[in-house]
């Protein structure tokens, strides 16, 4: 049954425009990042969009978001510290960065 809906959603074009975008927020859930950020609006800490926008034209936004996912950091949004987030593989931390700077 997987394989007739994977094949069916292949063959619309669904699997490459909406699988990757739910796997992140998926992926950005399951690591609770959820739970201090929102897409479009600031909770604790600041949006993805607001974030995205801040680091458009970075070329190293990946890998340095990417290590404060992972080990957390200060200052650049305010006094509220990131905290580390020690469940965070490297390659996820780079998934998670990358799915944040696209949403723009």
């Amino acid at each position: 049954m997987k394989r007739v809906l994977l094949s069916a959603a292949l063959g619309l074009g669904l699997a490459g425009a909406a699988a990757p975008a739910l796997a992140d927020l998926a992926l950005a859930t399951s690591k609770n990042c959820m739970s201090c950020h929102a897409v479009e609006r600031k909770v604790l800490g600041p949006s993805f969009k607001d974030v995205a926008a801040k680091y458009k034209d970075d070329k190293g936004a990946v890998d340095a978001l990417a290590s404060k996912i992972m080990k957390g950091g200060s200052g650049v949004w305010g006094p509220v510290p990131m905290p580390a987030n020690n469940q965070v593989s490297e390659a996820d931390a780079k998934k998670l960065a990358a799915w944040v700077l696209s949403t723009k």
